[in-house]
């Protein structure tokens, strides 16, 4: 483990301290209050089957039931699909005296979730097939119901021509609010929602001169994770431009609706719960969520719970794997129910050259593509010389000494606030451009900005070097140079470094993430309210905008799953996500192992999943692991929840049979996580071998066919793999085979890790799952 440095540790005190002070920016209303007056947003669960005859309607309940314990509360929502139940503010008294109720399951707090923030359709081969157009028209019937902050509506992104009528089955609306009115959608749009309560009651009403209390799209996130997911195609596409050409999203003859539950202030669970409701209701197919926050139990979350009850509608989830990579276990959204999604590359960049006045040159990269720097060298400073703040090398706001800067390139180091927003102290100071360099935290990953000034970023060896040269040199210098856009960079994909990685912490036995997509430096959709930086100096307006982070593979994903949800209609939830889990790749062309930018080494399915996503492979996988509602019940019952939690994250009554065995070994997914013991764990440090096994279901989803199973160790295997039977015939469509893996194993100190791929073949079709151990 690498040691912390002393900048290192001052840049954590640095963030705490943030941190701190964000955690501590309350509503004026709740500062005066004390901590037992102060009201919070809670969510009531309650017991339908428990209603007394007394009352005829549900609502007249629940209002009752809320004024019992307060007079001057008032209701937030009601929730009918995510919860039969409602939201409200009250006191920590008056919320635990609602809980003591009868009829009451469960009073859970309000938790505040996160953002997690072309040529993708020609590196995903989307262009390439004619595969898919038999599926067009199909496609056109298939509605992805996004939440995030919104839509942009205007853009040619969300371009109607050529599209039929809004399918027969969407129930949805365009809500009317402030900037946004009913003809704004269209038969692309189909609808759009806003949801402010929850947020509005934590940090006061919106402010209407920064953000539209309406579906509107005032941040940027929600338009590009749209755009997508399923943007119409605009030919002449770029950012200033850069990455030019033909934009179009994943599933371009999809639909759209939109659920703006996301606001300056944040993302609030209520209004989550609320749009995830809507959505349900609206009858969307498939459900694209770049959210997250902290794992919690499943009948704890809620957004777990309202995506389970979506699956049970026949609704694919989609959802950010995090951004908290390249650190092991940093995931969310890992209930099984949900397609988890990391991020990796393209084979586009957009390099920038910088050469020092001792000749020797880097290779960086940037969107900048405004007013160049002069071809001549400029003085070159490092910002921790140029400032009296202690932690000045993060080129903070007002950390910079004007004297010290002005008409230099600064080097300003990652961390500590937004890159973006590090350019613009340092023009703001005088400077005349700026180096962002990596520290040991990032590695050699270069994630691009449109910065207001001419500046590049650079990965962690060569900052080194760059900054031991400005230290020591009695007159460094520097010059840029920007290069445009690069394609068909090798290797490519990579995984992200910000990718968040497994092991999953909750539960240990289902690998995540699934898969990972395209999530670094993506061209999509913007808004109109705000430049491609989202300062507020940046007054530039653009209609599409490269930004990274899962939020973005996410929606690619979402668009995938909607062109599979088109082909086959009839496919489960859990049967599209196989298919995209099972023809992902985890090796290049020429055979050698997709690799994690974070280490430059060969990257492991705790990085990627299944691998990365081939969408043509995934329209004909020859078989799938399907899981239904009941499967996903038994699930519970192997994590030993009782029957009170099982209807809190399922809203089912189910009650496990004493007389079966529960395993979540035997949980039908598509993928294997083998949590194994160490010596301690076995018998007081028996190095005896031990056996533990595995059982999964293949439904046949083609032609008849006979698989033959291998066991591809990759890396150094540790483990014996024997699967029973070896071959597996199938007769006819839908046809189910089931098959047992032993894995066979001695101990191996904590923290140990191996892995392996399961592949099913029939000669055309290659059924792969990965195989993760970790010794725990």
């Amino acid at each position: 483990m690498k040691q912390l440095t002393l900048k290192s540790l001052q840049t954590l005190l640095l963030l705490l301290l943030l941190t701190t002070l964000v955690s501590s920016g309350n509503t004026k209303a709740e500062e005066k209050q004390t901590p037992l007056l102060a009201k919070n947003t809670y969510i009531i669960h309650m017991d339908k089957s428990t209603m007394p005859s007394t009352f005829s309607d549900h609502l007249n309940w629940f209002d009752s039931s809320l004024k019992s314990v307060s007079a001057s509360a008032e209701i937030l929502y009601t929730y009918k699909h995510v919860a039969h139940g409602f939201s409200t503010r009250l006191t920590p008294q008056e919320a635990q005296t609602l809980a003591n109720q009868p009829g009451i399951l469960s009073v859970t707090p309000e938790h505040r979730y996160k953002l997690h923030t072309t040529r993708t359709p020609q590196f995903l081969g989307l262009d390439k097939t004619t595969t898919l157009l038999p599926a067009s028209q199909q496609q056109s019937q298939v509605i992805i119901g996004v939440l995030d902050t919104g839509v942009w509506p205007e853009l040619k992104s969300l371009d109607d021509t050529g599209l039929g009528p809004v399918p027969t089955t969407w129930k949805g609306e365009c809500e009317v609010g402030n900037n946004m009115n009913s003809s704004h959608c269209n038969r692309k749009l189909v609808g759009a929602r806003f949801f402010s309560k929850g947020y509005e009651s934590a940090l006061g009403p919106v402010d209407l001169s920064t953000e539209s209390k309406s579906a509107r799209d005032d941040e940027g996130h929600g338009t590009h994770t749209l755009t997508t997911a399923a943007g119409s195609v605009v030919p002449e596409a770029s950012l200033f431009g850069l990455a030019s050409g033909t934009a179009r999203g994943m599933a371009a003859q999809a639909r759209v609706a939109v659920y703006k539950v996301c606001w300056l202030g944040g993302c609030f669970s209520s209004d989550i719960a609320a749009g995830i409701d809507k959505a349900i209701e609206d009858r969307v197919n498939v459900l694209s969520m770049s959210i997250g926050g902290s794992l919690m139990e499943y009948y704890r979350d809620i957004i777990a719970i309202g995506s389970f009850t979506a699956m049970s509608h026949g609704i694919l989830v989609s959802m950010s794997a995090g951004n908290g990579g390249p650190s092991s276990s940093t995931l969310s959204n890992v209930s099984p129910w949900i397609t988890t999604v990391g991020a990796g590359t393209l084979d586009r960049d957009f390099p920038a050259f910088i050469t020092l006045g001792n000749g020797k040159t880097f290779a960086g990269a940037s969107l900048y593509n405004g007013k160049p720097l002069l071809d001549s060298p400029l003085p070159l400073v490092y910002a921790g010389n140029a400032s009296n703040s202690s932690v000045g090398y993060l080129c903070l706001q007002d950390s910079l000494i004007p004297e010290k800067v002005s008409g230099k390139i600064v080097i300003c180091e990652r961390g500590g606030n937004p890159r973006v927003e590090k350019g613009l102290v340092v023009k703001l100071a005088g400077g005349a451009g700026m180096i962002l360099a990596n520290n040991e935290a990032y590695g050699e990953e270069l994630v691009t900005d449109p910065h207001l000034l001419p500046a590049a970023s650079l990965g962690q060896k060569s900052s080194q070097i760059l900054k031991s040269y400005a230290s020591s040199s009695a007159n460094p210098t520097a010059k840029i140079a920007f290069l445009g856009t690069q394609l068909e960079v090798k290797p490519s994909p990579v995984v992200a470094a910000f990718s968040s990685r497994g092991p999953n912490a909750l539960t240990p036995n289902i690998l995540k993430p699934d898969l990972i997509a395209p999530g670094v430096n993506i061209l999509a959709g913007w808004t109109g309210a705000v430049g491609p930086t989202g300062l507020t100096a940046d007054d530039r307006h653009v209609s599409f905008n490269i930004i990274s982070g899962t939020s973005m593979s996410c929606p690619h994903v979402s668009g995938l799953a909607a062109i599979l949800k088109g082909a086959h209609p009839q496919w489960s939830p859990a049967a599209i996500r196989s298919a995209l889990m099972t023809t992902a790749y985890t090796s290049y062309k020429n055979g050698a192992a997709i690799l994690d930018v974070a280490t430059g080494e060969p990257a492991t399915p705790f990085d990627y999943g299944a691998g990365h996503v081939d969408p043509v492979a995934a329209l004909d996988p020859g078989l799938v692991y399907d899981a239904n509602v009941e499967d996903y019940l038994g699930f519970f019952c192997a994590l030993n929840y009782t029957s009170f939690q099982i209807k809190l994250a399922s809203r089912m009554d189910f009650t496990c049979d004493p007389k079966k065995e529960y395993r979540v070994e035997d949980f039908n997914y598509p993928s294997f996580a083998v949590a194994l013991e160490t010596a301690s764990g076995i018998g007081g440090g028996s190095d005896a071998p031990k056996t533990v096994k595995y059982s999964r279901v293949l439904t046949n989803v083609g032609a008849p066919g006979t698989y033959k199973a291998s066991v591809v160790p990759l890396g150094d295997l540790t483990v014996k793999i024997v699967v029973e039977p070896e071959t597996l015939s199938f007769a006819q469509e839908y046809e189910k085979k089931s098959y047992t893996v032993s894995f066979t194993y001695t101990s191996m100190p904590s923290g140990t890790s191996s892995f392996a791929r399961l592949e099913w073949n029939d000669g055309k079709h290659r059924v792969a799952s990965p195989i993760a151990f970790s010794w725990t």
